[in-house]
């Protein structure tokens, strides 16, 4: 029977990567803009400081599955020293006990971003692994197609570009917090009218805020944008302020309320389901523990009629939209350096990357993820011993 023989993480020595695209060069607010030296660039106060890590899960047979996550060498000292003795010995398709093994083991040191960070990248090699053993994509391993093919909106500064691309909606950059006053606000309507009138009325528009708002500045801000029919707005409070996020949506209905990319354990997001605090979930897949705990996440969200659309992450939010019957659509951030074109997300990392066509994205028959690890990526061993 396949075991687990080997776990490696590396820390990637990228070139071409999302550090050098608009997202960090770009006047974005932020959860630093109330302090003028940090409000130009999100690098400017540590935003990669803890860079994504590659894991490498390697079978006695000789199989060999990737999983990516953030928490640079931190989580690179967590995985090799702490969670890999719960998948060496074992076998690659036992994720549940593996899982759960992970996460009671951490309670004694925190269950926050850096240790559900280290669980995602495992717990993603895992399912790779699992699909190269039975020659299966991992979405068929979860449950199976849902729908033909996955609708997709794009991130980015460009709406109208992505309207050309076929997208089906764009979700658009706050440029100005609630610390730039009423001419912040002038200037982030300004942007959103603008926007509308190029793209028309029927194309979705939707609002990324990026931890940058109070409560009271998210509801004059929706009140004040009505008018331009914005679907949801997003991720405008710190990720533990739920009682916050409930005071908004109770306050802007119709306007939709989505949040959970910085949200991490179960019981945040069981809060803000039960509670009713949100319209959609955002979860990653690469920071809030895997696929393993976010079928868990989309499973309690669809007792409550709430859909689940995972934050980017390209290739892992597709085989999960796929699988899932409460995903309707799933992300695509353009992140090529002016955000105006479709590169693949994962390039970076991989290849073998699907990239949407027309809106659309249509997941090979492939094993595991699909991707193969770029032959000239360059890989640091995080430390030794």
């Amino acid at each position: 029977m396949t075991r687990v023989a080997d776990v490696k993480t590396f820390i990637p020595q990228l070139k071409d990567s999302l550090y050098t695209s608009w997202i960090n060069e770009t006047e974005i607010a932020n959860p630093m803009s109330v302090y003028p030296d940090y409000k130009a660039r999100r690098n400017s106060w540590g935003k990669n400081a803890l860079s994504r890590y590659l894991v490498q899960v390697t079978t006695d047979d000789g199989l060999v599955g990737y999983g990516l996550g953030m928490g640079g060498e931190a989580a690179c000292v967590i995985i090799e020293k702490h969670l890999a003795r719960f998948l060496l010995g074992s076998d690659p398709r036992d994720v549940e006990r593996i899982w759960d093994q992970m996460y009671r083991s951490t309670a004694h040191y925190g269950r926050g971003a850096i240790t559900l960070s280290s669980i995602a990248g495992l717990d993603l090699a895992l399912w790779d692994l699992c699909g190269k053993m039975r020659g299966e994509p991992v979405y068929k391993l979860l449950g199976g197609q849902t729908k033909p093919a996955l609708p997709i909106y794009g991130t980015g500064p460009h709406a109208e570009v992505y309207q050309r691309l076929g997208f089906k909606g764009a979700k658009l950059p706050l440029p100005c917090g609630h610390a730039d006053g009423e001419e912040g606000m002038k200037r982030n309507i300004a942007m959103i009218a603008q926007v509308r009138e190029k793209v028309g009325p029927d194309f979705e528009l939707m609002l990324d805020c990026y931890m940058a708002l109070t409560v009271p500045y998210a509801i004059e801000l929706a009140r004040r944008i009505e008018p331009y029919h914005i679907r949801w707005i997003e991720d405008f409070l710190p990720p533990d302020d739920y009682e916050g996020f409930l005071r908004v949506r109770s306050a802007i209905q119709p306007m939709m309320v989505a949040t959970g990319e910085h949200e991490y354990t179960r019981n945040g997001f069981r809060f803000l389901i039960s509670h009713r605090a949100v319209d959609i979930l955002q979860p990653d897949l690469t920071w809030m523990g895997g696929i393993t705990e976010a079928r868990r996440i989309a499973a309690m969200a669809h007792l409550y009629d709430i859909p689940v659309i995972p934050h980017a992450q390209s290739t892992y939010s597709y085989h999960f939209v796929m699988s899932q019957p409460n995903s309707p659509m799933a992300e695509y951030v353009l992140a090529s350096p002016s955000g105006d074109r479709v590169d693949p997300f994962l390039g970076a990392f991989f290849t073998g990357e699907p990239l949407p066509q027309d809106g659309m994205v249509t997941l090979p028959d492939k094993p595991g993820w699909g991707m193969e690890l770029r032959p000239d990526l360059e890989l640091r061993r995080p430390f030794s011993g």
